[in-house]
């Protein structure tokens, strides 16, 4: 940690302001209230107000390697005594230095004060200590709280990236299971399928270090994966789209919609012969986007067991990201599955 009152400019013209205000009021007390002899009262205001603040400066470095975790009471105390009696000598020895030249009175009042001034030094470094103990724990404070905030935001990361790689095995497993049934049944589907998964693992990958997208990316990616779910079961997938023009622009997690398409087919397409329609509705509210998913299915052959990987992974998502519950709305009709997301913007969608 670098010294306070050169790393930190604004408290160094605070130190620096503070005592010359106070320079210039012991001037203006001495001269024209107890009618000391300007010399002597400028002497005096440099060795108290300009000398002292100087070699002040160097208590910092005394608690610096010295902090009260690190070293008991007792040694501490010795510690700063002989610190304050060092100083206190070189600020004395100085400051008759610097008399002597103009002050040719055996009995200067330099020497008559010569007490009070060495109780004035170890009164200063007491101050000294104090303000740099200060400075020091607040520094330090938010420099923990800098830390706890960068951990906080890869712990934050590490958990989107742990949701996000239990979706994508998953889907590419049940792709790549299809395409090699497809090899043999129909090369060219197969063929097809290769393409397009490629594709939308190519988008998967590129954005997989940004969070956010516009929704009309993502939407593009969605187009892309049914796409490849169509290959796979024809005309037994039906998709629609209601969709907001005004909404196209407005800004939602990458890779959040593809879990509640996988759901839908998961639980609608698979589990009956006939034609399943997920129907895709979006609208813009001020600052909030409303996705509403609505898939049919068929309630005699599906018993449902709470929710899937996917839809417990989104509103995960959705609470770390955002910090607050009840995004994610998931509703059972009986014949139709909805689930809605809510997702805040932080400009208004116009």
């Amino acid at each position: 940690m670098k010294h306070p009152l050169t790393n930190n400019y604004r408290l160094l013209l605070s130190y620096v302001l503070f005592w010359g205000v106070i320079s210039i009021i012991n001037i203006v007390l001495q001269v024209f209230w107890y009618s000391v002899p300007l010399t002597y009262s400028l002497l005096d205001t440099f060795t108290n107000y300009v000398l002292y603040p100087l070699l002040g400066s160097s208590i910092w470095y005394s608690i610096r390697y010295n902090s009260l975790e690190e070293v008991t009471v007792g040694r501490l105390i010795m510690f700063h005594f002989i610190a304050a009696s060092i100083l206190c000598a070189i600020w004395v020895y100085i400051s008759f230095a610097i008399y002597k030249p103009f002050i040719k009175e055996e009995n200067s009042f330099l020497q008559n004060g010569l007490p009070s001034k060495i109780f004035a030094g170890y009164i200063m470094y007491a101050i000294y200590l104090i303000f740099f103990y200060a400075v020091n724990y607040y520094e330090s404070l938010k420099e923990k709280i800098k830390k706890e905030s960068e951990y906080k935001t890869l712990i934050r990361e590490a958990e989107l990236q742990a949701l996000k790689s239990q979706i994508n095995p998953h889907f590419l497993f049940n792709s790549l299971n299809s395409i090699s049934s497809l090899t043999v049944s129909n090369p060219e589907k197969a063929q097809e399928m290769v393409i397009n998964l490629s594709t939308f693992m190519r988008y998967s990958l590129t954005h997989g270090e940004k969070e956010m997208v516009t929704f009309e990316r993502e939407l593009e990616n969605i187009k892309l994966y049914l796409g490849i779910e169509k290959v796979r079961f024809g005309k037994k997938l039906n998709a629609e789209f209601e969709i907001d023009a005004h909404c196209l622009e407005a800004e939602i997690p990458n890779m959040i919609l593809q879990p509640l398409y996988e759901n839908a087919i998961k639980y609608g397409v698979y589990e009956t012969t006939d034609q399943v329609t997920i129907k895709t509705v979006c609208q813009c509210d001020g600052t909030i986007l409303r996705i509403t998913l609505v898939n049919d299915y068929d309630a005699s052959t599906l018993k449902r067991k709470g929710e899937g990987i996917g839809l417990r992974n989104i509103r995960k998502r959705m609470q770390i990201i955002y910090n607050q519950p009840d995004l994610v709305k998931i509703t059972d009709n009986k014949t139709s599955f909805e689930v809605q997301l809510i997702i805040p913007q932080k400009q208004p969608i116009s």
